[in-house]
C-alpha cells in the first residue's frame, strides 16, 4: 500500500518524505536527469549513486564473502543473509523477513 500519492501524477509513496521529494520533478527546482535513462534526481549526490547501476562498478563489497554490490543498502540487505537477520515482521501472521520489498509484498 503507498497511501501517499502525487497530486501532479499519481505516483504513490509508502512515506510522506519520499513524496515531498518526488514532488520536486514537478517545480522549478533544480533537477539533475541521468543520461542514461529516464530517472531524475533532486540532488547531485542521488544521480551519482543511481549513475553505479548503468556501470560494472561494485564498490561495496561484502566482508563476509567478498560479493560486489553497486549501494550501500543492497549491501546491508545482502548482509543478512550471513547473520539471517530479519527484521521487517508482519504482524498478522509472525513471518519475517530481510527486506521490507518482500515484506510489503507479502
Amino acid at each position: 500500500e503507498r497511501p501517499y500519492s502525487c497530486a501532479e501524477c499519481g505516483k504513490g509513496y509508502h512515506g510522506r518524505a519520499r513524496l515531498t521529494r518526488h514532488r520536486r520533478i514537478h517545480t522549478a527546482e533544480k533537477l539533475f536527469p541521468c543520461s542514461d535513462c529516464d530517472e531524475i534526481f533532486t540532488n547531485s549526490s542521488r544521480l551519482l549513486r543511481h549513475r553505479l547501476i548503468h556501470t560494472d562498478e561494485r564498490p561495496y563489497c561484502c566482508p563476509d564473502c567478498g560479493k560486489g554490490f553497486n549501494s550501500e543498502w543492497n549491501l546491508t540487505v545482502h548482509r543478512r543473509t550471513h547473520t539471517g537477520l530479519k527484521p521487517f515482521a508482519c504482524a498478522d501472521c509472525g513471518r519475517s523477513f530481510n527486506n521490507s520489498s518482500n515484506f510489503n509484498r507479502h
